[in-house]
Order: C-alpha cells, then structure tokens, then sequence
C-alpha cells in the first residue's frame, strides 16, 4: 500500500458493547470499517462507547467525520421521551449516551457525520425524532427485515426498493429515481427529527434516508446497510464515496 497517510482524513467509528468468550469487548463489525477505508479513503479510528471513561468532546477535535455503524442493539425508548416496559432489546445504553454526545460535538464543531441502521435511527433520535417499533407486525407496512427463522446470511438477502427523494443528495448522486436496498430493521422513523430532510422512501412511505447540514457538516444516513458485500455492488460503493467526499469538505454531487 502506497503510504498516503499526509493526504487521508481520520474517520471515527463508533464501537458498541458486546461480549466475546464472556469477556466485556468494544466492538466493530469488520465490514463497515473495510467499506469506509476503502471506499471513502480514509483512515479510521474506533471510538469507545465508554462514557463513563471518557467524553466526546475529547476526541472531536481530532476526527475529520464519523460513522454511526448497525447493530442488533436497539435505542432505549427513554432516549426519545417513552417510557416503555416492553421495548424489544437488546440494548446498550452506553452506545446510546456516547453517541448522543458525539453527533452533538461533531456537529458543533461543523463535522460530518453519516449514519446506517442504527446510526440512521440515533441521528433521527437526535435531531429530535422518535422511532416506531412495530415493523414487525404491521399489515400495512412491507416486510422491512427476514423471517425471524432465517439465518443470519438470509437476513442480508431481503431486498427491497427505495424511492430517493426530490432534489436530494442521494438522487442527485446516484442519478436515478430508485434503488433496490439491504433491509434489516425492525425499527424505524416515526417522527422525523426536526432539520432533516427525506432522502428516500420505502414502498410503503417509510423514511430510509435523511440529510442535514450542521454549521457546514454534512449529515447523511441510511437505514438500509449499503456496507454488506460492497465489494460486489458499486450502488453501495457510492454510499461511502460520497462519505470521502463529506471528510474532504468537497461537493457530494458534482
């Protein structure tokens, strides 16, 4: 690999808590870090979700963007003014405050910050929005994520399409009305959070993708997983181009 490591910016990866031969780990799935140093050029740094250790605003200042990854964790409800005793789980609290924090720091300080599954929902959260969690089970929606009896591999194979919204940065990109998308999710928006805009829709008129921009910071996320075989799918592939794109401060349309 040619050392280009004057020229690339630092993109932070949040981890989560997870739990590896009964040991307490920080964690991050292999293929959302090869999909951002890949394709978006960067270099990477993981951010602990260890709030109690230590503090957002402490590692901003170095990071050029961030990206909220996916997760089978779920925000806990209280984090959008519900109180609810039968919220479907897991969850990781500590994720969810470290995250809080860090899209706050982030965009204070004008940085971009990009968002897939559960990074779509935390920036919805946010921004002040609430999650519904009856995708599951609502008739009127489309199926949003596999059988609960499939395998994991299954899970990757349900596809659905997108419609990519108005004059949006994703239909200006991608330069087409549609797209077929990884759908994984049994959560999803409810109320949208104020300051974004509708980047895509489901069939069904569920939100799929959001922007913003924050004192310059551009803010994009996607509940689908744009990461999963990137490799094989130069749709996915723009997905975290357009994320190099917001690390350089350049127009992600052009």
């Amino acid at each position: 690999m040619t050392d280009n490591s004057a020229k690339r910016p630092v993109l932070g990866v949040i981890s989560c808590n997870r739990t590896v031969e009964t040991q307490a780990a920080q964690a991050v799935m292999t293929r959302y870090l090869v999909s951002g140093l890949r394709y978006a050029d960067a270099a990477a740094l993981l951010v602990p979700a260890m709030p109690e250790l230590m503090h957002a605003k402490e590692v901003a200042p170095r990071l050029d963007g961030i990206l909220l990854t996916g997760t089978p964790s779920n925000l806990d409800p209280q984090r959008y003014g519900q109180i609810v005793d039968d919220a479907p789980g897991p969850f990781d609290p500590a994720r969810d405050e470290m995250t809080a924090h860090l899209i706050e720091a982030m965009l204070d300080l004008g940085k971009p910050v990009f968002g897939i599954c559960r990074g779509f929902q935390e920036l919805n959260v946010a921004f002040g929005g609430t999650l519904r969690r009856d995708m599951s089970e609502n008739p009127d929606l489309i199926p949003h994520h596999a059988p609960a009896e499939k395998t994991f591999a299954e899970y990757f194979e349900h596809i659905h399409p997108v419609r990519l919204e108005g004059d949006g940065i994703l239909k200006r990109a991608y330069k087409t009305d549609e797209l077929n998308v990884v759908s994984v999710h049994y959560q999803g928006v409810d109320k949208l959070g104020e300051g974004l805009v509708v980047e895509a829709t489901a069939p069904d008129g569920v939100v799929e993708a959001i922007s913003a921009i924050v004192n310059g910071g551009q803010v994009l996320a996607v509940q689908w997983h744009p990461e999963w075989k990137a490799n094989e799918n130069p749709q996915s592939q723009l997905f975290f181009k357009l994320l190099g794109r917001a690390l350089r401060r350049e127009p992600l349309t052009q």
